[in-house]
């Protein structure tokens, strides 16, 4: 993996919330202010911006900088979450010099992805059960390390981050809010689906599916 890997993703990633805009902005409205998915666009089409600058970097530090350019250019609370995740998942890798020598492995990859997932958890003070992205990023990180754990190939780990990622989002529909705006609304949050957790979900899949092409 290097920076060609991380600008890779963020294309997937950004294509997906592009095509999903409405949708997003529309479970926002619900519970929300509306703008979560016009902060995370104004974020993604800043990183694309950069993405000479990414490829030429190795893989921990292409994450670095586009960890300082979302806090950088993201609004609301999603700037930070973000940041702390890209920030701890830069971290881990550069504890990991096979990453940056090519031969990063399905273990290196859950030790990235959970200590990033760990770093937003410490930012975010939340966990399981907030009706947020937590809700996909925690169950898909502890799905990545137990398949790392077993041996899993990476078609398999590929097919099974999808599907973790979708029933944890789909599971906040019935879930009461404790965290950000739609904390306020008590009992009315239930019955909707978290914007953060869609938006996180639809990355997932992306990335997910641009590992699996370049397989």
């Amino acid at each position: 993996m290097d920076g060609k890997t991380v600008a890779a993703c963020i294309d997937a990633a950004q294509a997906t919330l592009k095509d999903h805009a409405d949708e997003i902005e529309a479970l926002d409205q619900q519970i929300g202010d509306g703008d979560h998915i016009f902060n995370l666009l104004r974020g993604m089409d800043a990183l694309v911006a950069l993405r000479g600058q990414l490829e030429a970097r190795a893989f921990g530090a292409a994450l670095e900088l586009a960890g300082a350019k979302v806090l950088s250019t993201v609004g609301g609370s999603s700037g930070p979450l973000f940041f702390s995740l890209l920030q701890g998942m830069a971290k881990a890798a550069a504890a990991l010099p096979e990453v940056d020598a090519g031969h990063a492995s399905i273990d290196d990859a859950a030790r990235i992805f959970a200590s990033g997932v760990e770093a937003v958890a410490q930012r975010g003070r939340t966990g399981m059960g907030s009706k947020t992205m937590m809700d996909v990023l925690i169950p898909v990180a502890a799905r990545l390390t137990e398949m790392a754990a077993a041996g899993a190939g990476a078609a398999a780990v590929l097919e099974a981050l999808p599907q973790v990622a979708e029933e944890h989002m789909l599971a906040t529909r019935d879930m009461l809010a404790t965290k950000g705006r739609a904390s306020f609304l008590g009992e009315r949050s239930r019955g909707h689906i978290d914007p953060g957790a869609r938006s996180s979900q639809l990355m997932i899949a992306a990335v997910c599916a641009q590992f699996a092409q370049s397989a």
